[in-house]
Parts: structure tokens; C-alpha cells; sequence
């Protein structure tokens, strides 16, 4: 088994993983992150992204070869 973290996957993998993680975050913590953004005056899309990239260096990803 091959261990990789998010930053030694290409380009293409690293772009749909991102998406697959911004719905994640957006279905555990919309609704806080909406709350949190319009309280601080902060952007949610920016706020969502910035959170959907944390959430990807908890993600393990293995391939079998």
C-alpha cells in the first residue's frame, strides 16, 4: 500500500477532492459557517473554502498498486 497526503496528488485529483470536501464541511457545518460569517462580516464562500482545505488533511488516502 502507497500512503499519500492531498499536496502529492495532481492537480485534477486535488480539484475534485476539494469539491467533494467543500459539500462535506457544507452538510456537517452550513449553517454555523453562514451564522459565524455573517456575524464576523466575513465571506462564506472564502470561510467555506478555507475550512474545506483544512478538512482535507484529515482525510487518509490509500491506493493499492
Amino acid at each position: 500500500m502507497i500512503y499519500l497526503n492531498y499536496n502529492n496528488l495532481d492537480a485534477e485529483t486535488q480539484n475534485h477532492l476539494l469539491s467533494v470536501s467543500k459539500e462535506d464541511v457544507e452538510n456537517k457545518f452550513g449553517n454555523d459557517l453562514k451564522k459565524y460569517a455573517q456575524e464576523h462580516h466575513l465571506d462564506y464562500d472564502a470561510l467555506l473554502n478555507e475550512e474545506a482545505i483544512k478538512n482535507l488533511y484529515a482525510y487518509q488516502y490509500v491506493f493499492n498498486i
